[in-house]
């Protein structure tokens, strides 16, 4: 364990960092699986408002750094894209 002052410090910000990380991606999943609910109920109105709000979390946490910018634009193209084929259809 550790015994400085400043690593004492450093681990107690890990952890809080860590569970609010933890959250942040739970919420991500959570928020794509509306999406994906609502294509595969092809309610087009739905899956798009739950594509706007998953689209403002992982701009979100993209700006933040809990998910990589590239992660999160490639999440929100393969949810934009199944939404539209619903559009479409």
């Amino acid at each position: 364990m550790a015994i400085h002052k400043s690593v004492i410090k450093r681990q107690k910000q890990d952890v809080k960092k860590h569970e609010r990380n933890t959250s942040v991606k739970s919420l991500l999943k959570t928020l794509s699986k509306k999406v994906e609910q609502a294509v595969e109920a092809k309610s087009a109105v739905t899956a798009k408002d739950a594509l706007v709000k998953a689209m403002k979390a992982y701009d979100k946490a993209a700006s933040a750094g809990i998910v990589h910018r590239t992660t999160a634009s490639r999440k929100i193209s393969r949810l934009s894209i199944k939404v539209g084929k619903i559009g479409a259809a």
